[in-house]
Formats: C-alpha cells, sequence, structure tokens
C-alpha cells in the first residue's frame, strides 16, 4: 500500500507520495509514485499513483510511451486537464481489462491515481481517478485529496487545510500528514516524493526526496510532537463525574 496526497490552493499546488511497496513482512522496498509530465511554459502535470504496483506502472508506462511515441493524444497534448483525466481513466481501465476476469481480479489488481496540474490560459485542476476509470474534480470546498492508507494523516488535514491556507503551511501541514501515517501504518514509510507548484508558473519543479534524515523532516516530527504533548498539558482536566 502507499499513501499520497495532492492539494489545491490558492497560491498553487502540494503533491507528496511515499515510496513504500509491502508485498509481504519479508519483501519491503521501494518505488516511485510520484510522475512530473509537461513543456516548460505551456504545462504541468503531476500522476500520483496508490494500489497494484503492476497495474500503476502499466498505466504510467502509457502514458509515457505515448508521448515518446507522439501518439495522439498524449498528456502534453489534450486540451485540457479534464481531458488528461479521461485519457488516463481510459487508459486504466484498459489495463484493468486485460489483468482482470473477475469482480475479485478487479479488487486485486485495482488502483488509484491522482492527477493534478495546470495548463497555460486555464486553472489549476486536480482529479482522484478511481479504479473504473471514473473521476471527480477538487474544488475550493474540498480543496485536497488522499488515495492509499487515507485514515492516519486524514484528521490534521480536514482540521488545519482550506483553500486560502498558504504554499508553505500547506507543506508542513501535509508532512505531519504523512508523520502521522507513517507512526501507525508500517505500509506506508520514508523516503517521501516532494513537488510544491506555484499557481500559474508553468514551470517543471524538479520536486524533492525527503529521506529518513531529512534535517527538515526531522524538526517537523519533534516539533509536532512537543505542541500535541503541551497543547494535551493545557486542556482543562475533566470533571469529577467521569471518574464515578
Amino acid at each position: 500500500m502507499t499513501y499520497c496526497v495532492a492539494l489545491l490552493l490558492k497560491e498553487g499546488m502540494v503533491f507528496i507520495s511515499d515510496t513504500r511497496t509491502n508485498a509481504g513482512v519479508d519483501h519491503i522496498s521501494s518505488f516511485t509514485k510520484l510522475f512530473r509530465f509537461g513543456i516548460e511554459g505551456e504545462r504541468f502535470m503531476v500522476v500520483q499513483t496508490a494500489g497494484n504496483l503492476a497495474t500503476t506502472q502499466s498505466v504510467v508506462t502509457r502514458l509515457q510511451h505515448q508521448i515518446a511515441a507522439q501518439i495522439e493524444p498524449n498528456l502534453n497534448t489534450v486540451g485540457s486537464m479534464f481531458e488528461a483525466a479521461e485519457m488516463i481513466g481510459a487508459s486504466l481501465r484498459r489495463v484493468m481489462k486485460n489483468v482482470s476476469e473477475s469482480p475479485e481480479q478487479e479488487n486485486m489488481y485495482g488502483c488509484s491515481i491522482l492527477l493534478g496540474g495546470q495548463i497555460a490560459g486555464q486553472e489549476m485542476e486536480l482529479y482522484n481517478i478511481y479504479p473504473q476509470g471514473n473521476f471527480i474534480r477538487a474544488g475550493m470546498d474540498t480543496p485536497y485529496f488522499q488515495i492509499g492508507e487515507i485514515k492516519y494523516g486524514k484528521p490534521i488535514m480536514d482540521r488545519a487545510l482550506s483553500f486560502y491556507t498558504p504554499l508553505d503551511q500547506a507543506l508542513r501541514c501535509s508532512l505531519i500528514s504523512f508523520d502521522s501515517t507513517i507512526r501507525s501504518n508500517v505500509s506506508v514509510g520514508m523516503p517521501l516524493d516532494v513537488m510544491v507548484y506555484p499557481a500559474n508558473s508553468l514551470t517543471l519543479p524538479k520536486g524533492k526526496r525527503v529521506t529518513e534524515n531529512d534535517a527538515y523532516f526531522q524538526g517537523v516530527r519533534k516539533e509536532w510532537s512537543d505542541i500535541l504533548k503541551q497543547g494535551l498539558q493545557g486542556i482543562a482536566p475533566p470533571t469529577t463525574d467521569y471518574f464515578e
């Protein structure tokens, strides 16, 4: 399993994915789950994947091959992010059809995909593409999506994030979300792939790989742990009837 987060904010977008792949307690390895596409000054896109590794790699490889072979349409030529989401959904359905023969197998080989980015002259957009190939779009009321092991990191996102959260604060919040997930779920682990995109920049950020020894991430972990302990101590004690 894995954990991926993508944020759509007024100031830009944040994408974070872990890299752990777990095929049993004796077979744990790392694979990239965050993939960048685009043309500098024209378009920027990120694809994040969670679920069956063979399925996700097949879909991403198809997307990369379409660009390299100049097969139309591809992520470098589609006219909108909506069309990109449709294309990825169709590719996912095609892969699923090739590898599964029953609903049980579909569950076994299923995966989820996040697509976010911006094309020149258009707004930033973020999509959550389901294993069936259909998708939903993020908006101001729901400015982020999670896929994979979402339950441990979701509470901090729900409490602290809004469409107007500044990029740097949103990045901190997302890293805390990952720290909470890593602490509680062995199937999610370091290193993390992080990419931050400023709105309307149409740049292709190189991103950052955050390792276990990353000084900033270690500082965030410690500070958040200290804040929680101090906050708990500062909450009024329960009334005596709780102990009756």
